[in-house]
């Protein structure tokens, strides 16, 4: 699972004058915890990113400040992971972003791209379903839930160094040097999971929200389908008939809901069924922001897997 270098390209060149070292925490915006938790680990030692969800605010839930637009508008460098996870911000970043380098870090080149599961157990096309956003998940078909897969984080550090090494060149050496301890990191974090996981291998499961995939397969999780069931209401009598029958039929050890579901929810589903009842969160909504915060999902994700899957494991 390690990285080795894959992107031999990503020279950090100094091509364009921008950011001074000590404004470079006014100008350099993340956009939720995961991506400013890479941004930040990258900047270590030169300054800090501009977080703009903050608190417990996700893609989900996130509604546009004042403040917040007048970063936006001074930024020098914006990194998100695409217009169809930060949607809320796509048109602001636009409109006021005109002088920013805006990042996607969904195009790395590399990153690890699933397509979008649907069909047979799996419901839905992947778009919203009543989750508080339109994802879209989708613009190019594929699932865009692309941060949850440390191998792709490390990808995305590395672009991160050579944009910022662009705007401020004279903290290039930094910035590479920061990326590659994320990466070394990032190994240790994956091959220690990758061993604690292994009891939870095996156990179907299926999700309210289908936005694990990376997680589940970079660590051999068995995910066998979803189900999709709204954030806002309970759902009736008939739904919740078939969804228990679903459970049975698969033989599903754990049910899997988002941070934002009504825990009611998931107890409508198992009851009556040997499924056990679990959370998951793909943002890290509880974790305290900073250059620690990325490990710390992917191991606060493993956790709550092998809590529901194997809980004597």
């Amino acid at each position: 699972m390690a990285i080795k270098n894959p992107l031999p390209v990503l020279l950090l060149s100094c091509t364009i004058a921008g950011v001074a070292p000590a404004a470079a925490s006014e100008r350099v915006v993340a956009t939720f915890k995961p991506v400013h938790s890479l941004v930040s680990a990258v900047m270590a030692g030169v300054g800090e990113p501009y977080l703009i969800m903050r608190g417990t605010a996700t893609p989900h839930t996130y509604r546009m400040r004042l403040s917040d637009a007048r970063v936006i508008g001074r930024a020098r460098v914006i990194f998100i992971i695409g217009e169809a996870v930060e949607n809320t911000l796509a048109g602001p970043i636009r409109k006021l972003g005109g002088k920013a380098r805006v990042v996607k870090l969904v195009d790395v080149p590399g990153l690890v791209r699933m397509p979008l599961r649907k069909g047979g157990a799996f419901e839905g096309d992947g778009r919203d379903h009543g989750h508080g956003h339109g994802h879209g998940h989708q613009d190019k078909a594929y699932d865009m839930h692309v941060w949850l897969d440390p191998v792709n984080a490390g990808l995305m550090a590395l672009v991160i160094a050579r944009h910022l090494s662009e705007v401020d060149p004279a903290n290039a050496a930094k910035y590479r040097a920061n990326a590659d301890a994320v990466i070394a990191g990032l190994d240790e974090v994956t091959a220690k999971l990758d061993t604690e996981l292994a009891p939870a291998r095996g156990k179907p499961f299926i999700v309210f929200q289908d936005a694990y995939q990376y997680f589940e397969k970079r660590f051999e999780l068995e995910a066998v389908g979803s189900a999709v069931v709204s954030t806002s209401r309970l759902p009736g009598v008939r739904r919740v008939r078939e969804l228990r029958k679903k459970v049975g039929d698969l033989g599903v050890v754990c049910v899997f809901a988002g941070p934002r579901y009504d825990p009611r929810f998931v107890k409508l589903i198992t009851e009556g069924t040997k499924a056990r009842a679990g959370t998951v969160d793909p943002v890290g909504t509880a974790i305290k922001p900073g250059p620690g915060m990325y490990s710390a999902l992917m191991r606060d994700m493993a956790a709550s897997f092998k809590k529901c899957l194997a809980p004597s494991g």
